[in-house]
């Protein structure tokens, strides 16, 4: 369901593209390593993989499993809650490795946060934290790196932006892109695979970021 609402409401508040790497595939128990620059960019990124074929499931903050109407629809479609401290933090690991092993696709955001920045401007990813090359090497699974761009055009910065941004974006409808790369086999440490799949997004994020013609990608 969330992807195909993903597919209906992004439209109305964006022009959305997407690009694939020559080579990419969205496989059976795969995961999904993409950028997280805005609130508004697990949509955009949902809608993008829903045009390719794909329904991931999404791993995500617990506290949007506490919204109404929202929080069952995560619950019934599987969903992965990311309970950031204490014991439960562990789960979401072990909630992800059974997704994949049942094949559906896992959505992680590495960096594991938003950048705290006040202006719409693309930047590279930040960070990954270390559940990701957990996650691969206790799964197999392949890692397809996802880079998104444009989301901050849509909602961004303080709440008050952020609000004002959400209301006025269906007559905006800024572009947003999305490209997704060619898996990454799974080599190197923990440590090493974690840099390289953070390599791996920052390119998927300067191709989408250069189509939209982003400083930040043009100038690297």
């Amino acid at each position: 369901m969330l992807s195909r609402l993903a597919d209906v409401l992004v439209p109305t508040v964006g022009r959305l593209t997407v690009t694939t790497d020559a080579g990419a595939e969205l496989a059976p128990g795969s995961i999904l390593a993409a950028n997280h620059t805005s609130l508004a960019d697990p949509a955009i990124v949902l809608a993008a993989l829903h045009r390719l074929g794909a329904r991931p499931v999404v791993m995500a903050t617990a506290g949007l499993w506490r919204v109404p109407v929202l929080g069952r629809a995560l619950a019934h479609e599987g969903h992965v809650p990311v309970h950031r401290r204490g014991r439960r933090a562990a789960d979401a690991l072990d909630g992800a490795a059974e997704a994949l092993e049942r094949g559906h696709l896992v959505l992680i955001y590495a960096e594991g946060g938003l950048p705290h920045r006040t202006d719409v401007a693309e930047s590279a990813p930040g960070n990954f934290r270390s559940g990701l090359s957990r996650l691969a090497h206790r799964t197999g699974a392949p890692i397809i790196p996802v880079g998104q761009a444009g989301a901050r055009r849509i909602t961004s910065g303080s709440v008050t932006k952020q609000i004002a941004g959400l209301f006025t974006a269906p007559l905006r409808r800024p572009e947003v892109h999305v490209h997704v790369g060619k898996p990454l086999e799974l080599t190197g440490d923990g440590p090493a695979l974690t840099e390289r799949a953070r390599t791996a997004v920052t390119t998927a994020w300067r191709t989408a970021a250069a189509r939209l013609g982003e400083p930040a990608a043009l100038a690297a």
